[in-house]
């Protein structure tokens, strides 16, 4: 398909990047954009004929992304994770869907650990804008948690799903939420007070919210264990937050 790019950022994604780049094999140009790999992503990348690689230092996920849109030579852009698939019915849906450029289209996300589509948690609905046209859309600069911003035009909400692989161990949990935790506090560093108890209170509140509002008790241990890292990440955002600004007040 000439009509839009793949764009997708990596860092270390050998075990999850060979079933993203297979199922958007029908797109002529497929951008990766790299942050450091040490793994095999890179040869991964290499072997599909559709793909152009190009590696940048990290510079938060907003302009990260921005950067690879630049480097996209179709008029509309599909933005992907790489832990992120395309399933056949949602690959069908793009290659059949007439573009409208008065438009910007957003997927259901299917969200999984432990081999199971979680629909509790938070991680359902999960709904996300990832297909936009590259001229009159663009993504915000934040650190983390940036999200495609677009004057003038509306989303199109379609109902195939976008399959997301990003937890298959536990140590996963514990490397995102090390990375995301610090990226918060970077990203609302003088912007927003923190302080132990306020830490604590967004821990807990987070684990209350994911476990009984959203529904968690109906997930199993999966559930379970997903309610306690949303806990311990938003609690790690503001204690991190918390440190950063006291930091920041002795300079």
């Amino acid at each position: 398909m000439s009509d839009v790019s793949v764009v997708i950022l990596t860092k270390d994604s050998a075990s999850t990047l060979q079933k993203t780049l297979d199922s958007v094999r029908n797109f002529q140009e497929v951008i990766v954009l790299d942050t450091g790999s040490k793994d095999t992503t890179k040869e991964i990348v290499h072997s599909y004929p559709n793909t152009k690689w190009y590696e940048h230092p990290f510079s938060g996920f907003g302009r990260l992304r921005n950067l690879g849109v630049s480097y996209a030579n179709s008029p509309w852009v599909l933005s992907l994770d790489s832990d992120e698939v395309l399933p056949l019915e949602t690959l069908e849906k793009i290659l059949s869907q007439k573009l409208d450029e008065s438009k910007v289209y957003s997927f259901p996300f299917h969200n999984y650990f432990n081999g199971k589509w979680i629909r509790w948690c938070g991680w359902y609905p999960d709904r996300h804008i990832r297909l936009f046209p590259k001229e009159r859309a663009q993504f915000s600069s934040d650190f983390v948690h940036e999200k495609v911003l677009y004057q003038d035009l509306q989303e199109e909400r379609l109902e195939t799903p976008i399959q997301h692989f990003s937890y298959h161990k536990i140590g996963d949990f514990l490397e995102k939420m090390q990375k995301y935790s610090t990226l918060f506090a970077e990203q609302n560093r003088y912007k927003r007070a923190s302080s132990l108890g306020i830490a604590i209170l967004h821990g807990v509140y987070a684990f209350i919210k994911s476990y009984l509002l959203q529904g968690g008790f109906l997930g199993g241990k999966e559930a379970f264990i997903i309610a306690m890292y949303n806990s311990q990440v938003s609690y790690y955002k503001y204690l991190k937050l918390w440190e950063a600004n006291r930091d920041a007040s002795c300079l």
